[in-house]
């Protein structure tokens, strides 16, 4: 079987982790000093005077391959509650700076730009240094700047846009790097399991980000406040990590830790990149999911709003706080969609994989299929009932975060161990770059152009976003596409890369310098 080559690889690991027994007298424990034989570490209290020896101690006990997966997902959580806190209150951002809808999606695409330029960065410095500093020092520099950005006041919207893309760069690093220390953590069955978890803070993030805007928001009476409690949250993530995230070697968990001879050049690591084919469209794919999401993200929340405005159940926002609780109710709904979609998602996978071994990509290409259905209904029914769109919100948003911890998982089963922090920087990239960079201020634009068309009016403010925020359906549409296509060349793909995985080096091939 294909997905038991390395089954048991994951106890052995925690043992060796844990200090067990059969750990080799070569093998190391990282700790915060530096390293500890096996021996050493199994045995605290050889030197009960030394400073600081029972805390270290401690510490490595608590460094399960388990807790450090929590602590890892924990951080992905704050990092997307960061991310749309500023979407659970961009209609009062809008009236306090006073600028376009085009204006207020570029705060999404800026942040999201500096992303994707600094994830091959980091990508390539996790391949090749310490990863949990990366991680720990990245969450403290976000924290940092969020804070700061709360105090910048109405005349200089300019800079509120520039600490966005601060933020961008420190979230970055995060994103990049994370996934990996789980995939030399876990393998197979178990690996998906975990990913599921990493990536349900994808939407689990997202929708407290919501909440977490809202509710500081109206708590305080003033927006500024919903800036000022993730950073909290984000320095406490950062010291866990520093503490209690071990830094694996690239491949332990496929038992190849000992075996990696060579590291391949990061030219020769985006040239074998480039020529595989599932990676490549599955890259372009979660581009499609990005570009929705991106945009779903900023608006859908003001959409409802115009909608109720429509239907005169609310009143248009000239008040120092915006009364509106859809951002709440949107943010309530992501949370609930996201661990649905996931759960879902990962368990439909594990059951198709008894049918095909093309069942990563095939159930990703369906429910991206399906999604685009009901968003497209949103926009028809949003005019006569919000419930009904909320409705459609709620099943589109199921089948659309079906694939997040899918893809990621199709990466490390095509990418071998030393290279896939690149991967995932790259993909992050492309994703970004192709997708929610400019999906924003895409939609921001359209609908601005649309207004001043025609007589601005809050029928046509509500029916130009509607227009615009049409796009996305046929985004998610060409996404499935791309699924499909991953599915073709998948097999081929994972047996290359569990081939070179078996041999005894990574060094390059001879033929083209690259595997």
């Amino acid at each position: 079987m294909r997905n038991n080559r390395v089954s048991g690889a994951a106890p052995s690991l925690a043992a060796g982790f844990l200090g067990g027994g059969g750990a080799d007298s070569s093998d190391e424990v990282r700790t915060l000093s530096g390293s500890m034989s096996p021996g050493l570490k199994s045995n605290p209290d050889l030197h009960p005077c030394r400073p600081g020896q029972k805390f270290r101690a401690a510490l490595l006990k608590c460094r399960s391959p388990a807790a450090a997966a929590g602590i890892l997902s924990f951080g992905n959580v704050l990092n997307y509650m960061d991310r749309y806190t500023v979407a659970g209150v961009v209609l009062d951002i809008q009236r306090n700076y006073d600028v376009s809808d085009s204006r207020i999606g570029l705060l999404q695409t800026v942040f999201i730009c500096s992303f994707m330029v600094a994830a091959p960065i980091f990508g390539y410095l996790g391949d090749r240094f310490n990863r949990k500093v990366i991680l720990s020092c990245g969450i403290l520099f976000w924290s940092i700047v969020t804070l700061l950005s709360s105090f910048i006041s109405k005349e200089y919207f300019w800079l509120f846009v520039l600490s966005r893309g601060l933020v961008g760069i420190g979230e970055s690093s995060y994103s990049s790097i994370s996934p990996t220390i789980i995939g030399d953590l876990f393998t197979s069955n178990t690996r998906t399991m975990m990913l599921s978890v990493f990536y349900l803070a994808i939407p689990l993030g997202s929708g407290l980000g919501y909440i977490l805007g809202s509710s500081a928001k109206e708590a305080a009476g003033d927006w500024h406040w919903a800036l000022r409690v993730s950073p909290v949250l984000g320095i406490t993530a950062s010291v866990l990590i520093l503490l209690l995230v071990p830094d694996p070697k690239r491949g332990s968990a496929d038992q190849l830790g000992g075996r990696i001879r060579s590291r391949t050049s990061w030219l020769c690591d985006m040239k074998a990149l480039a020529k595989n084919r599932s990676y490549v469209f599955s890259s372009l794919a979660s581009a499609a999911v990005s570009f929705a999401t991106g945009a779903f993200g900023i608006w859908i929340p003001g959409y409802l709003f115009r909608a109720r405005v429509v239907q005169k159940t609310a009143e248009a926002c000239t008040k120092e706080i915006c009364s509106s609780t859809d951002s709440m109710v949107f943010g309530a709904i992501t949370c609930v969609t996201g661990l649905l979609g996931v759960v879902i998602g990962a368990l439909t996978t594990r059951l198709c994989r008894q049918k095909t071994e093309r069942a990563d990509p095939l159930v990703c290409a369906v429910s991206m299929l399906g999604s685009a259905i009901f968003i497209c209904l949103i926009f028809v029914v949003a005019k006569k009932s919000i419930i009904g769109a909320y409705v459609c919100i709620f099943i589109g948003e199921t089948l659309l975060f079906l694939n997040w911890a899918i893809t990621a998982d199709i990466l490390m089963f095509v990418v071998i161990p030393t290279r896939r922090a690149t991967a995932v920087a790259f993909q992050s990239f492309t994703s970004h770059l192709l997708g929610d960079a400019g999906s924003p201020y895409l939609i921001g634009l359209i609908s601005d152009a649309l207004q001043q068309k025609y007589t601005t009016s809050a029928l046509w403010r509500f029916l130009s976003l509607g227009y615009a925020l049409m796009l996305c359906p046929f985004i998610i549409v060409l996404g499935g596409m791309f699924f499909l296509a991953t599915a073709l060349y998948f097999l081929d793909d994972k047996d290359k890369a569990e081939a070179h995985v078996l041999r005894n080096d990574f060094l390059p091939a001879e033929d083209d310098g690259c595997f």
